[in-house]
C-alpha cells in the first residue's frame, strides 16, 4: 500500500470569457446596431470529500488543475456559456492550505461535504450593453476577468475513534489485525509498519469504531528522526489513545522509561496530545516473562492514573473486555459531543430570536 498524506498542487479557477463587438448585419437593416453578447463565467473549482479515497496518492501524479473557461460572446446577442466546475476529490481528513500564507482554507472531514475553493471569473460584456442615446454605436467590449489560482498544501489527518502509540515492536500491528477485519504487514523487525493502518472494530453487535495502528515513534520523533512528525498529526484526530507497553525480555531500555519518552514525544508535537485520555495496553501476555513483569511493573503505571489491560494477541486473553470497554468508552463520547452539539444549536436558536 502506498501512502501519501501530504502534497502541494496548483488550481486555477476558469477565466471568463470575452464580450463580443458586433453589429447586427442584415437585409434591408442597414443600421441593426450593436448586437455583441457577454461571455461567460469561469468554472468554479470545488473540494469534494470522497469516503473511497484513503490517501492523496492520486495529487502525485498530477499537480495542475484547471477548470474551464467561460465561452466567449457572439454576435446577436449570444452569450458565452458557462465553464464547466472542477471537483476535486480528497478523503475524509483532508486539511487545505495556502502554501504562500499558511492560511487554513479548509478542514474537510464529513463524507460527502463539497467546498467551493476558487472562484471563476466573470464573463465580460459584450458592446450591446454600452449602447446609450449618446453612444449608439460603442465598438469597444470588456475582457473576461481571470478566476482565482492558488498553490495549495494539502495534508491527511487520518480519522479514527482510537490510536495506537508505542515503541517499534510494541504489538501494535498485532493488536489490530486481532481485533479488526485490518491485515498490516507484521515482521519482528523495527518499523516494519511504514504507513498507518486503520481497522474497524465491531462490538456490541451492530456497532463498531475505527482503530488507527500509527508508526512506530522513537526519541526525537517531534523533531523528525524515525518516522518523525509526519505520521505524529495522524494521533491528533482520535479520541483516545491506547499506549501499547512490551515488557517481554526482546524489549530493548525500562518500559517505565520507555513510556515517559513516548508520552514526551507527543507532548512536544502538539500540547492537545498530552491532554488526551490514554489507556495503558500491556502486550504479549502469553509470554510467561511478561506476566511476572506485570505484576511488579502494573502497580507503577496505575500510580500514574492510567487504566491498565493485560492482552495476548496470540491467544485472545483480555481482548474482548478491551474492544468493550473500548466501544462503550467512545459511544460515550459521541453522545456526549452529541448533546453538546444539540445545546449549542438550542443556544443559537434563542439567540437568532433575541
Amino acid at each position: 500500500m502506498h501512502f501519501v498524506d501530504e502534497v502541494k498542487i496548483h488550481a486555477k479557477a476558469g477565466d471568463g470569457g470575452r464580450g463580443c463587438v458586433s453589429f447586427r448585419r442584415e437585409r434591408f437593416i442597414p443600421k441593426g446596431g450593436p448586437d455583441g453578447g457577454d461571455g461567460g463565467k469561469g468554472g468554479d473549482v470545488f473540494l469534494v470529500v470522497d469516503s473511497n479515497l484513503s490517501t492523496l496518492l492520486d495529487f502525485r501524479y498530477r499537480v495542475h488543475y484547471k477548470a474551464a473557461r467561460g465561452a466567449h460572446g457572439k454576435g446577436k446577442k449570444m452569450h458565452g456559456s458557462n465553464g464547466d466546475p472542477l471537483h476535486i476529490h480528497v478523503p475524509p481528513g483532508t486539511l487545505v492550505y495556502d502554501e504562500e500564507s499558511g492560511e487554513l482554507l479548509a478542514d474537510l472531514t464529513v463524507a460527502g461535504e463539497k467546498r467551493v475553493l476558487l472562484r471563476g471569473g466573470l464573463g465580460g460584456r459584450g458592446n450591446a450593453r454600452f449602447a446609450s442615446s449618446t453612444n449608439q454605436a460603442p465598438r469597444h467590449a470588456q475582457p473576461g476577468t481571470p478566476g482565482e489560482e492558488r498553490w495549495l498544501r494539502l495534508e491527511l489527518k487520518l480519522l479514527a475513534d482510537v490510536g495506537l502509540v508505542g515503541l517499534p515492536n510494541a504489538g501494535k500491528s498485532t493488536l489490530i489485525a486481532a481485533v479488526s477485519a485490518a491485515r498490516p504487514k507484521i515482521a519482528d523487525y523495527p518499523f516494519t509498519t511504514l504507513v498507518p493502518n486503520l481497522g474497524v472494530v465491531r462490538w456490541g453487535g451492530f456497532k463498531s469504531f475505527v482503530m488507527a495502528d500509527i508508526p512506530g515513534l522513537i526519541s526525537g520523533a517531534s523533531e523528525g528522526l524515525g518516522l518523525g512528525t509526519r505520521f505524529l498529526r495522524h494521533v491528533e484526530r482520535t479520541d483516545l489513545i491506547l499506549h501499547l507497553v512490551d515488557l517481554s525480555p526482546l524489549a530493548e531500555g525500562d518500559p517505565r522509561d520507555n513510556f515517559i519518552l513516548i508520552n514526551q514525544e507527543l507532548a512536544r508535537h502538539s500540547p492537545r496530545l498530552a491532554k488526551k485520555r490514554q489507556w495503558v495496553v500491556i502486550t504479549k501476555t502469553d509470554l510467561g516473562e511478561v506476566r511476572d513483569s506485570l505484576a511488579e511493573m502494573g502497580p507503577w503505571f496505575e500510580a500514574q492514573g492510567y487504566p491498565i489491560y493485560a492482552v495476548s494477541a496470540v491467544t485472545k486473553d483480555g481482548l474482548e473486555k478491551l474492544v468493550v470497554d473500548l466501544g462503550s468508552e467512545i459511544e460515550k463520547r459521541r453522545q456526549n459531543a452529541s448533546t453538546t452539539a444539540s445545546e449549542r444549536d438550542a443556544l443559537d436558536d434563542d439567540s437568532g430570536r433575541g
